[in-house]
């Protein structure tokens, strides 16, 4: 009879710890429904806090699990040189094997993209040459390190004190047109005077702002308002800095970078449109 009663009781134990299990795994797949649902302006949630699901890893070096190490998941943040790496990982060394991006699955053309940033106190790679330095492309087309596509710059230089995020990266295979100060420095919208630049370059500063957050562990919120290939808009803390004109490619997936320094990305999430809003409606 004892037996009996223990083989019952543990029974009813198994089915209840399954079912506390279950309701677990529900908890989980209902918050990241909810992280992936659209919010009331109609933006989506690209990375859902969880995994990596809807993307893809890759870094120069082409180790896979390095590639999950650089970037981490914590706190529903992606941590790029988390402290799993010391805090100066092969400067210098002209390797680079870390140099890399995640990546989306789909591929995007017009559409609004969120996200915030902030910088960390690791050093990496090349710093000494480009010091805080990340970005995210778009419109990318072929995923090699690097890639093909359009890069909305994300840097700090810390020699200097110059903010860079915002700056517009036009790598070999990519095209687009850019206006900007009489003597081609720094972006300036043609309806406020800007000049279409003289000799073409690969890179294309933003506007000087004090509108930023360097080093002082706080968030920076970015956009990018890309209409297939008409028009790109790079905006830091609701600033417009930079834009391009004509895009070439006009639609692609999007990555995000590993490169100089620790960085943390949260809060990507998306608004796709069937039709093209004028400019204006995004400059005002």
């Amino acid at each position: 009879m004892k037996i009996t009663s223990r083989i019952l009781l543990f029974s009813i134990c198994s089915l209840f710890c399954v079912s506390l299990e279950a309701q677990q795994k529900a908890v989980v797949k209902n918050s990241v429904e909810k992280r992936t649902a659209l919010d009331e302006d109609g933006f989506k949630n690209l990375f859902n806090g969880e995994n990596f699901d809807g993307w893809y890893l890759k870094i120069r070096s082409g180790d896979e699990a390095l590639a999950k190490k650089v970037f981490a998941i914590e706190d529903n943040m992606i941590h790029v040189f988390n402290d799993a790496f010391p805090n100066e990982y092969n400067l210098d060394t002209g390797e680079n094997d870390t140099h890399g991006l995640f990546y989306t699955n789909k591929i995007y053309s017009k559409y609004i993209l969120k996200f915030e940033y902030k910088w960390g106190s690791r050093t990496a790679n090349n710093f000494n040459r480009w010091q805080y330095d990340a970005g995210v492309y778009y419109h990318v087309t072929d995923d090699k390190i690097w890639p093909v596509g359009i890069e909305y710059q994300i840097r700090y230089d810390h020699t200097t004190y110059r903010n860079h995020t915002g700056d517009l990266i036009r790598p070999q295979g990519a095209d687009y047109e850019w206006y900007g100060t009489e003597d081609g420095k720094t972006y300036l919208h043609p309806k406020q005077g800007g000049k279409p630049e003289v000799k073409r370059d690969w890179l294309h500063f933003a506007k000087p702002t004090t509108n930023f957050n360097a080093l002082n562990n706080e968030w920076n919120q970015c956009e990018i308002i890309v209409m297939g290939s008409q028009y790109a808009i790079h905006k830091l803390n609701g600033e417009v800095v930079n834009m391009a004109f004509n895009l070439s490619p006009g639609e692609g997936v999007l990555g995000f970078q590993s490169e100089t320094a620790e960085i943390f990305y949260r809060n990507i999430k998306i608004k796709e449109f069937d039709e093209i809003p004028p400019a204006e409606v995004f400059l005002k």
